[in-house]
Formats: structure tokens, C-alpha cells, sequence
């Protein structure tokens, strides 16, 4: 259970930070918000991946899985800044 916790923010990590590189500009928002963006990125692409292709198992990286993580958690980025009213500069 700890192990997976760590993972999982490890990878939100990951995927926040190339959602941020994938956006032009800088964006105002913390390391912290970053990570949370990444994990719920990383949380709604895996399951529209799931939904969409059926698959539920694979047996290394799902690379579509991570596109689609790092576009849903650029979206999320833009959206956070648009509520915040933090604009990209």
C-alpha cells in the first residue's frame, strides 16, 4: 500500500512536469499543484484508456496510456490556472 502511494505520486510528478513542458509559456502554479494535476492526469487517462480500448492489462509502459495522462493533465493545468485566474505567461 505504501509502495503504491509512492508510485503513484512519483509518476503524477512525472507526468505534471511533461504536461508543463508540453504547454507553451510558464505557468504560475507549485511543485505541490503540479503533482496532484499529474496524479489525477495520470488517473483519468488511464481509466479513458480503459474505457475506450478495452484493455485493462499490459505488461510494461502503456505509452498511449501516458499521452493520454500527460494531455489530461496539461488540460487540468490550464484549467486550474483559468479558475485561480493565474494566467500562462
Amino acid at each position: 500500500m505504501l509502495w503504491t502511494i509512492i508510485v503513484t505520486v512519483i509518476l503524477g510528478a512525472i507526468i505534471g512536469a511533461l504536461a508543463r513542458l508540453v504547454l507553451p509559456g510558464k505557468q504560475n502554479i507549485s511543485v505541490l499543484v503540479t503533482v496532484i494535476l499529474g496524479i489525477l492526469g495520470a488517473l483519468i487517462g488511464s481509466w479513458l484508456y480503459t474505457a475506450i480500448s478495452g484493455n485493462e492489462g499490459t505488461s510494461g509502459i502503456d505509452w498511449i496510456a501516458l499521452i493520454i495522462g500527460v494531455a489530461v493533465a496539461a488540460g487540468l493545468i490550464v484549467a486550474y490556472g483559468a479558475i485561480t485566474g493565474r494566467k500562462q505567461v
